[in-house]
Parts: structure tokens; sequence; C-alpha cells
């Protein structure tokens, strides 16, 4: 009994010694590769709430800083917003839409304080009107945005110019819009 016992200890003591000796230990630090270091991601996110209002937004953007001064970009985005009718509250129409698309952005720091940008977006915009006559309307809307901005670290607030903005199927009601851009 004795020498079984001591039989089983001894080969368990092997077993988990061989296991020790024979697990693979990484004694390389793992680090980030040189793309990832140059990886910054941000977006925006918009939620908002009234009488009879809802609005929510997702748009989250992917950047590549190719050096100091210059970064390139990817992004998407998506919207859905609704109106009740309401004429008591001067809302006689309801509304619904969805807004779904991509963007390409370039960014340039001439100084560290000041980010240029040049921005192509694409956007499908799906809308419905409830009214006597209900409508819908479906398009795509183009948008080539040149900006400026002052920059604090990883926020940038300032205002870009649609050159592309027309009057007609166009989703911004405006050629200038401010904006404010955060990474992470």
């Amino acid at each position: 009994m004795k020498r079984k016992l001591l039989n089983t200890f001894f080969y368990t003591l092997i077993f988990f010694n061989s296991a020790y000796l024979f697990s693979q230990q990484d004694s390389i630090p793992k680090t980030k590769s040189v793309f990832w270091q140059k990886v910054q991601f941000g977006g925006g996110l918009g939620l908002a709430f009234g009488n009879g209002f809802s609005n929510f937004s997702l748009s989250p953007t992917g950047y590549y800083h190719i050096n100091k001064t210059v970064s390139v970009g990817v992004g998407i985005s998506g919207s859905y917003v609704a109106q009740e009718s309401n004429p008591s509250n001067y809302n006689a129409t309801g509304y619904k839409s969805t807004i779904f698309g991509g963007s390409v952005i370039g960014l340039f720091h001439p100084i560290q304080d000041v980010q240029l940008s040049a921005e192509i977006e694409q956007l499908a915009i799906n809308r419905k009107f409830d009214a006597v006559n209900s409508s819908k309307d479906s398009f795509w809307n183009t948008a080539v945005f040149v900006g400026a901005g002052y920059r604090q670290q990883n926020v940038t607030f300032g205002v870009r110019f649609n050159l592309l903005h027309a009057n007609q199927n166009n989703i911004y009601g405006q050629s200038w819009l401010p904006f404010v851009r955060l990474m992470f």
C-alpha cells in the first residue's frame, strides 16, 4: 500500500514537473505592429428625444496617420429620424428618415493646433412624409467637404463647407456645417 502511494506520488510529481518544463513561455514582449500604432478611432454618436421626435445616429471613423502632418480615414454612418404629426405643435406632417453611407477623409495639420480636412461622403437617404397624400423619397446624396478646425489633443472644433451643396435632393440644409471631431 505504501509502495503504491509512493509510486502515485512520484508519477504525479514527474507529470507536473514535465508539464512545467515543456510549457511554452513567450520571452518576447508583445507590442502592437507599426500599422496599429498609427491607427486611431473616432466618430460620433447622437441621441435626441423631444415632443414626438426621436433621432438616433452612429458614425464611427478610423484614421491612419501617415506621418505627423497627414492622416487618412474611412467612416460609415447611419441615422434614423422620426417626427410624429402633431397639428397643435405646428407639425401637421409626420416624417421618418433613414440614412446610411460612408466617407473617405484626408486630414492635414500644417501646425499642431490647426487641422485642414477634405472629405467625400456618399449617403443613401430614404424619407417618408405622412401627409394627406403620403409620399416617399429615396435618393443618393454626394458631398465634398473642405474644412478647417482648431485641434487640441484628440478633439477638433471647426467648420466645413460642402462644395456640391444644392437646394434640391440634399440632406443638409446649408453648405456651411460646424463639426466636432473626436479621436481615441
